[in-house]
């Protein structure tokens, strides 16, 4: 059972990256799921969610407008579309079986991938 995150990278700001997670060895199709980034020195900050089919999509206000949240449930992976990156945006993000909680709200996960680095260079 894992979840593992690719896409990140170091981009200007301004600049575009897409974040993949693909999820294994379990009914991906069933769980809610969310994006989280922590920056260096800072907690936690859940940026997105989606529920299993897509049709429930939530935003935190900073990425709203900027960030866009999909799943592929045929390819067992969730997406992170960032557009208009700015250099607030450099953190670690990783994905999360969302379990519980409300958005907003706390929120309760059970299961998170290694994460992936993005770098927003001003």
């Amino acid at each position: 059972v894992q979840l593992v995150e690719s896409g990140g990278g170091t981009v200007q700001s301004g600049g575009s990256l897409k974040l993949s997670c693909v999820a294994s060895e379990f009914a991906f199709s069933t769980y809610d799921m969310t994006w989280v980034r922590q920056a260096p020195g800072k907690g936690p900050e859940w940026i997105s969610g989606i529920n299993t089919d897509g049709g429930r999509i939530y935003y935190t206000d900073s990425v709203k407008g900027r960030f866009t949240i999909s799943r592929d449930n045929a390819k067992n992976t969730l997406y992170l579309q960032m557009n208009s990156l700015k250099p607030d945006d450099t953190a670690l993000y990783y994905c999360t079986r969302w379990i519980g909680g409300s958005w907003p709200g706390l929120k309760e996960y059970d299961l998170r991938g290694q994460g992936t680095q993005v770098t927003v260079s001003s």
